[in-house]
């Protein structure tokens, strides 16, 4: 009899425990704090990952804001909208071969060579088009092409043969470089065609002012659609999800952002092609990242190589891709910076340019360390270069100081970056 009793009370513990368990993880789930506590649990819940270490992207969003604060004070036209449509155009170069380092960074490795692959990018195409006469939608592929076989070359030597990653950039920034000073001749510059497909992507602007608020109605659409059945989803399957007032707040903020900026946009020349395009490629990259198991292997490779292996993650095969994507990435960017300069020359992709794109990258969020990072991290950390640069172009300081003002920027990120790393593995959560 007693033992009847022992068992009934035990079952009835085993239920009470049973019930508990998830009140306790949903206590704690972020997204079930408004639902919950409302405000002062997202109070908590930020107390709790400021302590842990977990910044995410505020560090660089008030830096950005500090930035622009200070060089509004000092010239008033900083914030005008010609000088952001400006900065706007001219950061999507830089941007595009970033989100190919934020690739080759979540795996914990590094790419040197992508300057010099966008130099032979934009030498390819003003060679194919201009010299020979080929049409230019055939020359623009075949020179993203070229930039997809350097970065598939790098991966192959590295993840095949064993060479470290920066061993075999670094040769390969020094052939790419000697390969488009080859093929651009003893000239060493060729112009493009002002009216052409390459130039027309830096210069050519949607006039009409329904375009940059139409845009700004479809990327709030889409993030209010994209999150509210995405909760639908995780609520059928009983996986916590965010409540609804959580997801129009935030809808909110990023409609008050959109629309503002497309008011600025449409007080200059109205909406840029080349901003466009580099937020389609965001979107895409975000959601290859996010979404897809390639995404997550690749998040897994920059946590732990042999736990991926064991796994059943085809390593080689992922590194290799990686690498084939950054030097894809290198070659659009390229094609943007000879777009925005109408030409290919043999400065293309030299000097600071390989330190931005890399720092850019850093600068964003993405971790050196590997398996953290988002392709928007290359949209903030070059915001945050772009800025200093025609900011201090406003102020009329030489580049000499931009350069040390840049390095100084990175640093600050690199030391965030390792002290959040420290601060996580103590609180157990890296």
């Amino acid at each position: 009899m007693s033992i009847d009793k022992t068992s009934t009370a035990a079952e009835e513990s085993s239920v009470e425990n049973t019930d508990a368990a998830p009140a306790a993880v949903a206590a704690v789930d972020p997204r079930l704090l408004v639902r919950e506590q409302g405000l002062a649990g997202y109070l908590g819940e930020f107390k709790r990952k400021m302590k842990a270490g977990d910044l995410g992207s505020i560090p660089v969003v008030v830096g950005l804001l500090v930035i622009w604060a200070i060089f509004t004070s000092l010239n008033s036209n900083f914030l005008t909208a010609g000088n952001f449509s400006d900065m706007s155009v001219a950061m999507v170069g830089t941007g595009m071969i970033a989100v190919g380092i934020v690739f080759v960074l979540l795996l914990g490795e590094i790419d040197l060579s992508v300057g010099s692959v966008s130099g032979v990018a934009g030498a390819t195409f003003a060679v194919l088009s201009v010299t020979h006469g080929m049409n230019e939608i055939l020359a623009l592929v075949l020179a993203i092409l070229t930039g997809t076989a350097a970065g598939a070359i790098h991966g192959f030597v590295f993840a095949r043969i064993g060479v470290p990653a920066f061993a075999v950039t670094l040769a390969g920034l020094l052939f790419w470089q000697g390969f488009m000073l080859q093929i651009l001749g003893d000239n060493g510059t060729i112009n493009l065609d002002s009216d052409g497909v390459v130039v027309k992507l830096t210069s050519y602007y949607f006039s009409d002012v329904a375009a940059a608020y139409g845009l700004a109605i479809v990327v709030i659409a889409g993030y209010f659609l994209s999150a509210f059945f995405d909760n639908r989803r995780r609520e059928a399957v009983g996986v916590p999800s965010r409540p609804l007032n959580e997801i129009i707040v935030r809808t909110v903020l990023l409609a008050v952002l959109a629309f503002a900026v497309a008011i600025v946009f449409n007080q200059y020349k109205g909406l840029p092609l080349a901003v466009v395009i580099f937020l389609g490629f965001l979107l895409l990259t975000d959601f290859v990242l996010r979404r897809t198991a390639y995404g997550r292997k690749i998040f897994a490779l920059g946590g732990s190589v042999e736990a991926s292996r064991r796994a059943g993650i085809n390593v080689e095969l992922v590194r290799i891709s990686v690498f084939a994507i950054a030097g894809t990435f290198a070659a659009i960017g390229g094609l943007f910076v000879a777009s925005k300069i109408a030409s290919a020359n043999q400065g293309a992709g030299t000097g600071e340019f390989l330190m931005n794109v890399i720092a850019a990258a850093v600068i964003g969020g993405t971790s050196l360390f590997g398996g953290r990072g988002r392709t928007w991290d290359a949209l903030l950390g070059v915001m945050v270069i772009i800025s200093i640069q025609y900011g201090l172009a406003l102020e009329g300081i030489a580049s000499p100081v931009q350069y040390m003002i840049t390095g100084g920027v990175l640093l600050a990120t690199v030391v965030i970056d390792a002290v959040t790393r420290k601060t996580q593995k103590t609180a157990g959560r890296a």
